[in-house]
């Protein structure tokens, strides 16, 4: 198909009347709910365009793609038993870019046992699931995968629907109560089909370059805004469904999310350069994103490697022993039950202290007490600690 122009949002008037009337609202706030009208975007449809870019962002977009190729090479030969740690940092580091933060531990507990204090742990945990889901399970960018992928990541939140696209109008910024004044107006609910349906095409074509499909396919998912909630971790995991669709990606996960995270005002703004026509901010922000998240990830796989190996000589047990086995699935549960060593390595929920013994006299684990069950668990500090390094070094969180 031939290069085009990428064209801008549209908008549209659309009539507005406050389920709330003007209850609450302070005076400036009642001015603008008793405005009858707003204004709503208008998606273009991009099924059949192509982005017009700069020779350098596309050779650039390409040397990104040569290093994300080398990464998952190197995953299929020697990272492939820390991808559930690379998993875990990806979904931090998608729920940081939203302030929904926690701690590495907290949330591998979660993941666990289905309970924290605060509900960020779980919320986290439910983006490690929903991340798994995209590399597992869904092999397409569709709109029944994306909806699958929400209703993973939601299915726990009693405040919204769970895997539905939204049947009514969402704003950003602004004033609670009307759209009126917001930043952004995504478009009105009864476009969503159709907006979905020309972006679902889009994502799976193959003529395109795979990282400036992704990073616009992204920036269209968000502006789309297909649900009331969840939208920023939805098209995240999104992205992981096209980096294995289109086989940038075939044996683990990278985490570009966490590249992301590096530059939130580069991203925002990026996106609203998107929706004024141009799609060039976007593609080199995923561009630098990818690079760096090379970059991070081949430093905790590092880590996480040094730190398994310490282990060779601190723990005294017998080579091949129940022990050592438990030892390697902490690399994939940083926190682990009575319930889960059985399950995995097939013996009774009673034997698993006399199992952990040896790795928590060698300080590879600390064992707690789950706050609600009462239940004994086992964590190496070492590993989530790694991790939240992962997340400090992506750039938001500070321990």
């Amino acid at each position: 198909m031939s290069e085009s122009l990428w064209p801008a949002l549209g908008h549209e008037t659309r009539a507005w009347e406050s389920a709330h009337g003007a209850v609450g609202l302070t005076r400036r706030e009642r001015q603008a709910a008793s405005q009858a009208t707003y204004q709503a975007a208008v998606v273009p449809a991009i099924a059949d365009l192509a982005p017009s870019l700069p020779a350098e962002a596309t050779a650039e977009a390409e040397d990104a793609v040569a290093e994300l190729a080398r990464f998952d090479e190197q995953m299929s030969r020697e990272v492939l038993p820390y991808s559930a740690v690379l998993l875990r940092g990806e979904a931090i580091a998608s729920s940081d870019i939203e302030h929904i933060t926690s701690s590495a531990r907290n949330i591998a507990l979660a993941e666990e046992t289905g309970g924290d204090t605060t509900g960020n742990a779980s919320l986290v945990a439910a983006n490690v699931r929903a991340m798994r889901r995209a590399i597992e399970r869904a092999t397409t960018p569709s709109i029944a995968g994306v909806l699958a992928l929400h209703e993973e990541l939601m299915r726990d939140d009693p405040r919204h629907e769970a895997g539905v696209l939204r049947t009514e109008q969402v704003w950003i910024g602004g004033h609670a109560s009307t759209p009126v004044g917001a930043r952004f107006v995504p478009p009105h609910h009864e476009h969503l089909a159709v907006a979905m349906d020309d972006l679902t095409i889009f994502a799976n074509r193959p003529d395109l370059g795979r990282l400036a499909q992704l990073a616009i396919t992204h920036a269209q998912f968000e502006t789309i805004h297909p649900f009331t909630d969840g939208n920023g971790r939805t098209g995240r995991a999104l992205m992981h469904v096209m980096l294995r669709a289109g086989g940038l990606v075939e044996h683990g996960v990278v985490p570009v999310s966490a590249g992301l995270l590096t530059d939130t005002r580069g991203y925002h703004d990026a996106l609203d350069a998107f929706r004024t026509g141009d799609p060039e901010p976007i593609v080199r922000l995923f561009t630098a994103s990818t690079l760096k998240a090379v970059v991070n990830a081949t430093r905790l796989v590092t880590e996480v490697r040094d730190i398994r190996q310490s282990w060779e000589g601190r723990v005294r047990s017998r080579r091949g022993s129940t022990t050592w086995r438990a030892a390697d699935l902490l690399l994939r549960h940083p926190v682990l039950t009575a319930r889960t060593l059985a399950e995995q390595l097939d013996l009774s929920p009673t034997h698993a202290p006399r199992v952990m013994a040896p790795l928590q006299d060698a300080g590879v684990v600390e064992r707690g007490t789950h706050y609600r069950s009462r239940s004994a668990y086992w964590w190496t500090p070492e590993i989530t600690g790694a991790v939240d390094d992962f997340a400090v070094r992506a750039g938001r969180r500070r321990l």
